[in-house]
């Protein structure tokens, strides 16, 4: 069997159009930059970026973005091999304002349907699935069939599920061996009431249809990321402290809570706790910090690193692209965030040579 990957993703793929423009709404936008988005994909990104070997499931549409996607998936050295083409749907384009520091809103082009939600159980290479040394999935993922029952088919393949109130994984997880991360990823207008239910756009009867599926994913997850309003989906608590202890309870091992400007409280069922401050920077577009975070975060546990260490370096690879305006192409080398941590400038993209991770 070929070498396990460092990391698998699966989730969301399209391309991005962001404004060349900061600080003035689309309709007086006229020229945009064009880039490899989608949350899961852009943690396989960063997580390359780090020196770390990545690939990513999910779909395109077979056409000239489908194609764009893959070159720069490629160029980015995230294997391609699970990114295939659905006919009937057009590759998803997601646009956004940019009005620093901290309003970004996005508008996503996914209808009728994306095709990263076209994803089918039978076609998941659950060998690789499983031999990955960490496997994430999203909470996008399972807004959707088949996407649903693709993402709770590949959680299964992992081995690990703890019933809720057992201190025990359930036969099945190999200890010390793989790493399952839930990004807890709510998009609201990606979820539907199921058909019947009054007030379909009541955002807590939409929380309400979602948090079954959450608590089912939890209790095979080792890892839960998410903001506050995410966790208040998973598991109805917005209080960090809270929040991370009833994400505990569900089945991980590890919670990650992002506070926003009050940065990152980790909290592992061991008893460790470290709680970090934002790495301070001139925010110029904060789309896709987190997911630099992400990927910063499967290095450092792939490192080994104790727990306030991996949540420094998240936290300054973060920042380091919240400080650039792309997502995809800003994500940083092991050296960029390196100096950030240092207490040194953000560099501007490309004028620091990549080295082998740190």
């Amino acid at each position: 069997m070929p070498e396990p990957y460092d990391v698998i993703t699966m989730g969301r793929i399209g391309v991005d159009l962001y404004p060349l423009r900061t600080g003035v709404p689309l309709a007086q936008v006229d020229t945009f930059g064009k880039f490899l988005g989608g949350s899961a994909t852009n943690v396989a990104v960063a997580a390359a970026r780090l020196g770390r070997r990545t690939a990513v499931i999910t779909r395109t549409g077979r056409d000239a973005f489908g194609d764009y996607l893959h070159h720069a998936l490629r160029e980015f050295e995230v294997d391609d091999r699970w990114v295939t083409p659905v006919d009937e749907w057009p590759t998803p384009v997601t646009f956004c304002e940019i009005f620093p520091p901290d309003d970004f809103p996005l508008y996503f082009y996914r209808q009728p349907k994306a095709p990263d939600l076209e994803i089918h159980p039978h076609e998941l290479d659950l060998d690789a699935v499983r031999a990955a040394r960490i496997f994430w999935m999203t909470g996008t993922g399972l807004c959707e069939e088949p996407s649903r029952a693709s993402t709770l088919t590949a959680l299964d393949a992992r081995g690990r599920a703890r019933t809720p109130g057992s201190e025990e994984p359930q036969p099945g997880h190999r200890p010390g061996t793989d790493i399952t991360v839930f990004d807890l990823d709510w998009r609201p207008m990606f979820w539907k009431v199921p058909a019947g239910e009054p007030r379909s756009d009541d955002p807590r009867a939409l929380m309400a249809t979602a948090r079954p599926f959450y608590q089912r994913a939890l209790r095979h997850a080792t890892v839960a990321v998410g903001n506050l309003d995410e966790c208040e989906v998973a598991v109805g608590e917005r209080e960090p402290y809270a929040a991370a202890r009833a994400l505990l309870a569900a089945g991980p091992e590890l919670a990650v809570v992002k506070q926003g400007p009050k940065g990152v409280l980790a909290v592992h069922r061991d008893g460790t706790t470290a709680e970090v401050a934002p790495v301070p920077v001139e925010v110029v577009n904060g789309l896709g910090a987190g997911d630099a975070f992400g990927g910063a975060l499967c290095h450092g546990l792939l490192a080994g690193w104790d727990l306030e260490r991996v949540m420094r370096y998240a936290n300054a690879a973060g920042a380091i692209v919240a400080a650039r305006l792309a997502c995809s192409s800003a994500m940083p080398y092991a050296r960029e965030v390196v100096q950030v941590l240092g207490g040194g400038p953000v560099p501007a993209p490309g004028t620091l040579p990549p080295e082998a991770a740190l």
